[in-house]
């Protein structure tokens, strides 16, 4: 491409004339006149069909990346696509309805440029993407002019420094003006265009820059500067997992139980319904699969809590404790998000208080999750443990009715707010008041307090996840002949996919492409059907998931009750009476740094603030929140200092050890349906031992980077 080519083609950051900013519904013209005709297109990258394509100007982005390339080869979410070749922006999911032609890609940011399209994953990392392009087009340039020579050699270096860690806020205002000061100012294409990947990750990714920089963090497990290992970057806790692993394997169980517990306080809650995103990066999978890291630290947990060797762990993590702060700290919510918070903040030396609605603590761990995937006595011990740091609970007590967060801010030096999402999603159509109809969360709630409905002989469930999934196989084990009613696929569904199979193997059955049309009552007012129309895949969505199109074909599944579980949100009654700014949805507006809303000391995090979510994510919001709560009260950070070293060997085994990952026994199917007995039975003392070997310590150096 010629440089006057590439100079007309250079991405423009400023927003035309009638352009919508970022977010907003982008509505632009399929075709334009200065885009006629058909290009060839070459797409590579993480998807599935690489290779050369033609197509006709005006085709969206979407139907090169979903339905000619088939979305990407891993199974994994697309996080960009870059247009254009090494000078190409970087075109983040949300615009994917645009239409490709030389002036809608100009307006993103992007060129037209050879006609290359690079589809990026979860796992790219865009701070690591600008830098590798920034260094190609500075590698390449002639020199002849400042601008070029010197700029693209400054971003370069700024780009390094946040690739480490070592940037602030301002080095990122210094990028974008060095950006455009390029783009105008270099006197051929190759300069102009070069600031492009910079200045479209800064504009569309700004938040992986922000991650780099104040959390050290490089979400794709990239950056290595940032991240002990691939397991313990991508553990929401950030758990140290090669050092357990290893104390594990010296035979250092109780050293090994307080390791996990310091970074994560409810080990034996997650070691048993964690969706284990360590396992989507570890290694090990590239030798035959990953390390079964869950199943190993539940194995310690349960070695350990109820135990003389618990308590003795106990004693020592109550010697970590900071000498009293005089501080004190509400936290509103006695689930997974509460409780980590209430944890460190204990141990940091401030006195907390816990406030719940429910009679006891844990929140969705002790009320929503069924006994057999996770035993209340787990939860038990793990609540005992935390309020054994010095944390009180004030049980029974609704916020919002009995207690407001401004009283409590202003009984509190802090106030934290960790509740859950019980509320159902609105779900409108004709029946859904009848009787006989409940939601899936009221329903595993009644369960759990031994208050179960009468639901009949036969149950339709509606939805996909994972509280549809509960919900099907704990109907199952009242007796009922059990149907899931999903709109997609079963490829499609959100739900844990062993969940799902152990669903299937206790004689739950699967409808799918099948879309609630309306609920039929009988004379009494109780339900008796449920009709669905047949759906089929149309278009993909931004998710990268085809949406469920209707057909004019409508069945009828007969059934006494039927369980909703379309998904959850915040109580928005509290957030709306709260006083607090909230976002659209509902969930209520922090700071996605230090945590804080607009009300002076009181703080947010887990679902109320991300909306429904996982219990690690849950809980990693209670870590950061208890860090920054802190560091407020004391004026600087001393989260750390809770924390003691631990000494373990370093060495790392010439050839994988440990042989192939080792399989928890499992309850067989036909007993599972008769009781709530746990389903998952664990790891052995032996397939424990055997686990461990198989970690290839990937954090190993010079020194153990941990200490």
């Amino acid at each position: 491409m010629g440089q006057a080519d590439q100079h007309q083609q250079r991405g423009n950051l400023v927003q035309p004339p009638g352009h919508p900013q970022h977010g907003s519904d982008l509505v632009l013209p399929h075709r334009h006149r200065n885009s006629p005709g058909t290009k060839v297109f070459s797409l590579v990258g993480k998807i599935t069909n690489t290779g050369l394509v033609e197509a006709p100007f005006g085709t969206p982005l979407k139907t090169f990346i979903y339905d000619i390339g088939g979305g990407t080869d891993n199974g994994k979410a697309v996080k960009a696509v870059q247009t254009g070749g090494p000078s190409g922006g970087c075109i983040p999911p949300d615009m994917f309805d645009t239409p490709v032609d030389y002036e809608n890609l100009g307006a993103l940011g992007s060129i037209m440029g050879s006609g290359g399209m690079v589809v990026m994953d979860e796992d790219n990392c865009m701070v690591d993407v600008a830098r590798y392009f920034v260094e190609f087009s500075h590698s390449e340039s002639c020199g002849k002019c400042i601008p070029c020579r010197v700029g693209l050699d400054q971003a370069l270096r700024i780009l390094n420094t946040v690739a480490e860690g070592r940037a602030t806020e301002e080095d990122l205002s210094t990028l974008e003006e060095l950006g455009r000061v390029i783009r105008d100012t270099a006197l051929c294409g190759l300069g102009q265009a070069a600031p492009n990947p910079v200045l479209t990750t800064l504009r569309y990714f700004r938040h992986e820059y922000e991650d780099h920089i104040q959390e050290k963090w490089c979400s794709a497990g990239v950056c290595e500067d940032l991240f002990l290992s691939p397991c313990e970057n991508s553990c929401p806790l950030h758990m140290n997992i090669p050092r357990f692993i290893q104390l594990f394997k010296e035979n250092r169980l109780e050293e090994a139980f307080e390791s996990v517990i310091m970074d994560n306080p409810l080990p034996g809650s997650t070691g048993r319904v964690c969706q284990h995103p360590c396992d989507d990066r570890c290694r090990r999978a590239g030798v035959d699969q990953a390390v079964n890291m869950r199943e190993i630290h539940r194995y310690i947990a349960d070695s350990v809590y109820g135990t003389k060797t618990g308590d003795r762990v106990l004693k020592k993590i109550q010697a970590h404790k900071l000498p009293g702060s005089g501080k004190a700290v509400a936290i509103i919510g006695a689930g997974p998000t509460g409780l980590t918070a209430a944890f460190y903040l204990a141990l940091l030396g401030h006195k907390v208080t816990v406030f719940d609605e429910n009679s006891e603590a844990g929140g969705m761990l002790r009320f929503a999750l069924p006994e057999y995937r996770l035993p209340k006595s787990v939860v038990k011990h793990e609540v005992d443990f935390i309020q054994a740091m010095g944390v009180d609970f004030v049980f029974n007590t609704r916020i919002g009715v009995d207690k407001t967060p401004k009283s409590l801010n202003e009984e509190f030096d802090s106030v934290f707010l960790a509740l859950g999402t019980w509320e159902a999603a609105p779900f409108d159509i004709p029946g859904v008041g009848c009787e006989g109809v409940i939601h899936a969360l009221h329903f595993l709630d009644k369960v759990s307090h031994d208050d179960g409905p009468e639901l009949g002989q036969r149950v339709v469930v509606i939805g996909g996840g994972n509280a549809a999934i509960d919900s099907a196989r704990t109907a199952a084990r009242m007796g009922a002949d059990v149907t899931i009613v999903y709109r997609r696929t079963r490829l499609d569904m959100p739900a844990i996919p062993e969940e799902v199979n152990e669903a299937e193997e206790e004689g739950v059955k699967f409808v799918f492409l099948a879309s609630p049309h309306r609920i039929i009552a009988d004379g009494k007012g109780h339900v008796k059907a449920i009709e669905c129309v047949k759906t089929v895949l149309g278009e993909f969505g931004k998710t990268g998931r085809r949406r469920p199109v209707p057909t004019d074909e409508v069945t009828s599944i007969s059934c006494d009750s039927i369980i909703l579980a379309i998904g959850e949100r915040v109580d928005t009654v509290f957030t709306g009476g709260s006083g607090l700014n909230l976002n659209r949805d509902g969930t209520i507006k922090v700071d996605r740094h230090s945590a804080e809303s607009e009300m002076d000391g009181v703080f947010a995090g887990g679902d109320v603030v991300t909306g429904a979510s996982n219990v690690s994510n849950a809980m990693s919001h209670g870590k950061r929140a208890a860090e920054m709560i802190d560091a407020k009260l004391m004026g600087k950070g001393r989260f750390r200092q809770i924390f003691k070293p631990f000494e373990y060997k370093n060495d790392v085994a010439i050839d994988p050890q440990g042989g192939e990952r080792n399989v928890s026994a499992t309850m067989p199917a036909k007993e599972r349906v008769c009781g709530f007995n746990e389903v998952m039975l664990g790891y052995t003392t032996a397939q424990a031992r055997h686990e461990a070997e198989r970690c290839l310590r990937c954090d190993a150096g010079e020194v153990c980077p941990a200490e």
